[in-house]
């Protein structure tokens, strides 16, 4: 059996995790969306590539219709869910710390 803070912090990480690749994964997907509809980040190569990511989320050479702004705002709401995840998760870990400190 796992100890009290020890079981709450380790099934807490588990499901921050899962959580947050979960997030991740489906911005990503986005991110294919908003490509294939901007004629300038189509990929013409054929072999396969990241996402482009940092173009998608300054809107660089993404089209300009409403439709695709909306997957793009869409998409950069998920990855600020990522990142407040990230100091979510961070505060825990300076809670749990000054709680260790104090046993």
């Amino acid at each position: 059996m796992i100890g009290g803070s020890v079981g709450w912090f380790a099934l807490f990480s588990g499901a921050w995790g899962v959580a947050m690749i979960a997030i991740f994964i489906q911005a990503i997907r986005l991110s294919y969306r908003i490509e294939a509809r901007s004629p300038d980040l189509v990929n013409r190569t054929g072999l396969p590539r990241r996402a482009m990511l940092a173009h998608t989320v300054a809107n660089r050479k993404v089209s300009r219709d409403p439709e695709t702004q909306a997957l793009r705002r869409r998409m950069n709401r998920l990855l600020m869910w990522n990142l407040a995840g990230f100091v979510l998760f961070w505060v825990v870990i300076i809670a749990t710390g000054s709680l260790q400190k104090n046993i």
